[in-house]
C-alpha cells in the first residue's frame, strides 16, 4: 500500500516538474519564434498586426535586402574568424594550463593559479581603457587580431579543465610514462580524450561568448568591412531602422549558427554542467 503512495506521488511530482518546465520553455521560446515569423512578413504587416505569429503574407524579401543591400556575408565571415579562432585557442589554452595546473609541481603554482582566478572578478568594464590603449599600442586596432589576441588564455576554461583533470588516476598517467609515452603524447592521447565533456561544454560557452559580443568590437572596430554580426547588426539598425522585416531577418541569421552549434555539442554540453556540478 505504501509503495503505490510512493509511486503516485512520485508521478504527480514528475508531472508538476514537466508541466512547469514546459511552461518556462514555452516562455523563453516565445519570442524567438516571434522574430522568426516577422522575418517572414512585410514591415507593414507586422506595424499594423503584430500580435499573430502565422504570417497572413509570406515574403523573403527581408532576408533579400540583408544579404543583397549590405555586405552581411563578409560580416558574416569575420565573425567565423573570430569565433573561430577563439573556440579553438580557448580550449587548447584551457585544457593545457588546466592539465598543467592538476597534474605537474612547480614553484609558485598556487600563487598562480590564484591570481589567475582572480581575473574571473574583475568586470571588463573596469580594464576596457587600459586594453584599448594596449590594442592600440601594437597596432591592432580596427583589426580582427583585437579580438582575439586579448583572448588566448581564459580562466573559467582553465579551471573547469583542471577540474576534469584532477579526476584522471595518476596511475593511469604513470603507466603512460613508463611505457615511453612523453608529456604531450599524454595530453593528446590520454588527457583531452578523459575531459571531452568538459571541452564540449566549454566550446559552447566561449562560442555564444564571442559570437554574441558587442562590446569589443565596439571599442576595437571602426571601419564597416571588420564589423562582426552583434555590431553590424546595431549598424545595419540604424540605417534601416523603419524596415523591421530586413531587421528581423538580420537577427534571425544571426541566431542560427547558435543554434546549430548548440545541437551539435548538447550531449557533451549537459554532461559537462552536470559532472561539474557534482565536482
Amino acid at each position: 500500500m505504501k509503495k503505490k503512495f510512493y509511486q503516485r506521488d512520485g508521478f504527480k511530482s514528475r508531472a508538476v516538474i514537466f508541466l512547469i518546465l514546459a511552461l518556462a520553455s514555452v516562455v523563453i521560446v516565445i519570442p524567438y519564434v516571434w522574430m522568426l515569423s516577422n522575418s517572414f512578413k512585410t514591415t507593414k504587416e507586422t506595424l499594423v498586426d503584430p500580435s499573430h505569429l502565422i504570417p497572413q503574407e509570406f515574403t523573403l524579401i527581408g532576408y533579400k535586402q540583408v544579404l543583397t543591400e549590405s555586405p552581411f556575408l563578409k560580416w558574416l565571415r569575420n565573425s567565423v574568424i573570430v569565433t573561430g579562432a577563439n573556440v579553438i585557442i580557448t580550449l587548447f589554452t584551457s585544457s593545457l594550463l588546466g592539465y598543467i595546473f592538476s597534474k605537474f609541481q612547480f614553484k609558485g603554482k598556487k600563487i598562480l593559479f590564484t591570481l589567475l582566478m582572480l581575473t574571473m572578478m574583475v568586470p571588463k568594464q573596469v580594464t576596457m581603457i587600459t586594453s584599448f590603449l594596449l590594442i592600440d599600442g601594437i597596432g591592432l586596432y580596427d583589426t580582427l587580431w583585437a579580438l582575439i589576441v586579448p583572448t588566448f588564455v581564459n580562466a573559467f576554461g582553465v579551471y573547469l579543465c583542471k577540474q576534469f583533470c584532477d579526476e584522471i588516476p595518476k596511475d593511469l598517467l604513470e603507466s603512460a610514462k613508463i611505457d615511453g609515452a612523453k608529456n604531450f603524447r599524454i595530453y593528446f592521447q590520454i588527457v583531452l580524450p578523459q575531459i571531452r565533456p568538459a571541452l564540449g561544454a566549454l566550446a559552447i560557452f566561449s562560442f555564444l561568448e564571442h559570437w554574441n559580443d558587442y562590446l569589443n568590437p565596439l571599442l576595437y572596430l571602426t571601419s564597416t568591412e571588420n564589423m562582426t554580426l552583434p555590431l553590424a547588426l546595431s549598424y545595419f539598425n540604424t540605417q534601416h531602422a523603419t524596415n523591421l522585416s530586413a531587421t528581423m531577418a538580420a537577427a534571425a541569421l544571426i541566431m542560427i549558427p547558435s543554434a546549430l552549434v548548440f545541437v551539435a555539442f548538447q550531449k557533451y554540453f549537459i554532461k559537462g554542467i552536470s559532472m561539474t556540478g557534482m565536482k
